[in-house]
């Protein structure tokens, strides 16, 4: 038997594989919304069906504004799950890497399926475009945080992923963007003010810059209460994780002086 520590919760009964990479603590401390999101924990190195993408250090040229208003991070328009959910997953995602859309067909489904319509669990994702191997990838962050400002990040999330092969080899992706935008009902000339302004770009800049002092390195990445999980990894990896974290914290909060009273 396996124990993992996960910011205070004992993770029983994880296969020896998904441990053995548990060689360093992180701390990831982002401004989103006008707070100060602090994860820190162990990091899961997980067998992948292929090896993550690799960044560089992320450059930017906006600066934030002096203050950020929470509605100004559009954090809940990209989250998925209920508020109230016991864990809480933060995706560290690249629209133009292959192994986050891997993640998005073939494991987000079960999840969302399992944990996340059951209540369990809601994931948040964060933008994290490596730019030095994917030089489509911040257009299309830039695109789905436009579509954020009108409530409809997912539907163009979704879009994205689905048609990367397609975009992905364009020299210039913003036509075909525009074109994948009249199938979700997005009110074109918001979306082309906000997309020709880059007025989002100051947040996509700010996430990838923290996560990358955080010490996040490749998409997928994944904050899962404390623990970064690498990689696109299989479901069977993420159910002894989420399970074990789950029910150490449903129990806490149903004990004596739990979160539960």
């Amino acid at each position: 038997m396996t124990f993992l520590r996960v910011r205070g919760y004992i993770a029983n009964d994880i296969p020896q594989h998904t441990t053995r990479g548990l060689v360093q603590r992180t701390t990831l401390t982002a401004l989103i919304g006008g707070a100060v999101l602090i994860v820190a924990g162990a990091v899961w190195w997980l067998p992948t069906r292929g090896g993550p993408s690799e960044a560089g250090s992320p450059a930017g040229d906006q600066q934030p504004p002096a203050a950020v208003e929470p509605q100004d991070a559009m954090l809940e328009a990209r989250t998925k799950g209920a508020s109230d959910a016991p864990i809480t997953i933060y995706e560290a995602s690249d629209f133009q890497c292959p192994y986050c859309r891997m993640f998005w067909e073939q494991t987000l489904p079960v999840l969302e399926r399992e944990y996340i319509a059951t209540g369990k669990a809601r994931l948040v994702f964060l933008n994290f475009p490596i730019v030095q191997n994917h030089p489509n990838a911040a257009a299309a962050h830039e695109f789905a945080m436009c579509a954020a400002k009108q409530d409809r990040f997912w539907p163009v999330h979704d879009l994205l992923f689905d048609h990367q092969e397609a975009w992905a080899k364009l020299e210039d992706p913003g036509r075909y963007f525009f074109d994948l935008a009249d199938s979700v009902d997005l009110k074109d000339d918001a979306l082309l003010t906000c997309f020709n302004e880059g007025s989002v770009r100051w947040l996509i800049q700010s996430e990838a810059q923290m996560s990358w002092e955080a010490g996040i390195r490749s998409t997928p990445s994944f904050i899962i209460e404390g623990g970064l999980l690498r990689g696109a990894a299989e479901i069977d990896a993420w159910r002894p994780i989420l399970d074990s974290i789950y029910t150490a914290k449903t129990a806490e909060a149903s004990t004596p002086g739990g979160d539960g009273n």
